[in-house]
């Protein structure tokens, strides 16, 4: 055996490719469970009755929380022990699902959201983390993240079929039910074909470290959210600065620790501040278009939302080729070639929905949501890569923490930019119809409140008010793939400069 072949990776064995597909189930659940619950949230509405407030804490306070306490699952997973966390979060995953499918008010219901939320946090840093341990071979880790993407794409795009056949023959809890049976399998197999790893000379968790992650990221996430709601106000500019403010006393502390909750050292590899910033502006370029797709079939096309997902289908498929390709691509082509040409080749699906039109054009936009999805995959799968694998073994879960962290936050940055374009030429296209004084000022903010407005109104106003507000809300989908196709520029100029020394995979 030659010197090479001793010092290379071990290769995975169908032990571990067994617990990759375990993995892969609590990624699917959570990619599921973001989407269900807005089709869910008519009949909990009509059940629990919560005030608008609260309605809204409903949907939020699940991504406040999982933002909020990523850093912190992430540093102590790899104290504890991945597994040992994984399988700890998925229980309370599920025993606060089955709080949430029963809960009797609303108030209940924002507790055990915020529960999941917490929970959650558990989920994805520990199974990227345990994905590195696995699968040292670069080749092999690389295949594996593209398991762990596809499985959240797949997630994504089932979420409206699966929950609409649910709440056609169920109750509204019966979509968080959906996790019990999945963490029940984990439970089950995790201890048999998940190893355990955790850093033996990690020191004890600074809470002070903790608290800062928390506050800043609930701040700051918030403060993005309400800007894309209301626009620019006195609390949500103060939410932001406070929370910068503390973010800065949270990296000035990383500093100066001994046992960081944030280990900055991994910066100074080449590639993995490039990659983080790059995943942030993918995000950040495709959640809002993908919400425009979703509303536009519903919305404007007048598609359930079971029919809309058998309309991602065609892109879902398109991710899972691409997510195959890509780790075998990865290995003739440098990171920076593959990413940037992924992110052209997402421009061209872009380019497509800048075409489309108020009706008859569902098919321009599944063929643009392909290229979107064949082009972002290959990113989101190196991006990951280069992140999780530039760190030391005892620093995956942490490093795969920030990688979330970075997407949280180009979700949130994603609504607010889009969704605040969108608003702004909705409302103003509107403004300018000629029979905007007739028009209900609620019909004007958005088209969702239109179709509900329509219900009670004449027929001849309703119809002349709803081919207003379709037409307004397909140029506000036009507009705001343009917007998303800047951000995506400014990703692929930041991959070009950032990744351009970074080596092909295996080198």
């Amino acid at each position: 055996m030659t010197a090479i072949d001793a010092d290379a990776p071990a290769k995975a064995g169908p032990k571990e490719w067994a617990g990759l597909a375990v993995l892969a189930l609590p990624v699917l659940l959570l990619a599921l469970d973001l989407n269900v619950l807005h089709l869910a949230a008519p009949a909990l509405s009509a059940d629990l009755q919560p005030s608008s407030t609260q309605l809204l804490w409903i949907l939020d306070v699940y991504g406040f929380m999982v933002a909020g306490f990523l850093v912190t699952m992430g540093t102590l997973g790899d104290r504890i022990g991945r597994r040992k966390l994984l399988l700890i979060g998925a229980s309370a995953f599920a025993a606060a699902s089955v709080i949430a499918a029963y809960a009797p008010t609303a108030e209940a219901l924002i507790a055990a959201r915020a529960l999941l939320g917490v929970a959650g946090a558990t989920l994805m840093p520990s199974t990227l983390g345990l994905i590195s341990n696995m699968f040292p071979d670069p080749k092999q880790r690389a295949t594996a993240i593209g398991v762990w993407i596809m499985s959240f794409v797949v997630g994504s795009a089932i979420g409206p079929i699966v929950g609409g056949l649910l709440l056609e023959h169920f109750w509204w809890g019966s979509v968080f039910l959906m996790a019990v049976p999945v963490m029940a399998l984990l439970l089950a197999t995790g201890p048999v074909l998940l190893p355990e790893h955790r850093d033996a000379a990690a020191g004890r968790l600074d809470f002070l470290s903790a608290l800062q992650a928390l506050v800043a990221m609930l701040l700051v996430v918030y403060a993005v959210k309400e800007f894309a709601k209301d626009g620019v106000e006195v609390l949500t500019g103060a939410a932001l600065v406070v929370g910068l403010a503390v973010g800065a006393l949270f990296l000035r502390r990383q500093k100066r620790l001994k046992d960081p909750l944030v280990d900055l050292k991994l910066f100074r590899n080449r590639g993995f501040g490039a990659a983080l910033a790059v995943l942030l502006l993918v995000m950040a370029g495709m959640g809002g278009t993908m919400m425009l797709f979703v509303q536009y079939l519903q919305l404007v096309e007048g598609l359930t939302a079971f029919e809309s997902g058998l309309w991602m289908l065609p892109a879902v498929a398109a991710s899972i080729l691409a997510s195959i390709l890509a780790p075998i691509l990865a290995h003739k082509i440098k990171p920076a070639t593959l990413i940037g040409g992924g992110l052209l080749v997402s421009g061209v699906g872009l380019a497509c929905f800048t075409q489309v039109e108020a009706t008859g054009s569902v098919v321009l936009l599944m063929v643009g949501s392909v290229f979107l999805f064949i082009g972002l995959t290959p990113v989101a799968v190196l991006g990951t890569d280069l992140v999780v694998g530039s760190a030391p073994k005892e620093r995956s879960s942490s490093a795969a923490s920030l990688s979330e962290t970075s997407s949280e936050l180009g979700s949130a940055l994603s609504i607010a930019l889009i969704g605040s374009v969108v608003t702004a030429v909705y409302t103003g296209q509107m403004a300018e119809a000629a029979l905007a004084d007739s028009v209900p000022e609620a019909a004007r903010d958005n088209l969702a409140a239109a179709v509900t407005v329509a219900e009670h109104l004449p027929e001849g106003d309703a119809a002349a008010m709803l081919d207003a507000g379709r037409e307004a809300f397909t140029s506000a989908l036009n507009i705001g793939a343009l917007a998303a196709a800047g951000v995506l520029a400014v990703a692929f100029a930041l991959t070009v400069v950032g990744l351009r020394r970074v080596p092909k995979l295996g080198d």
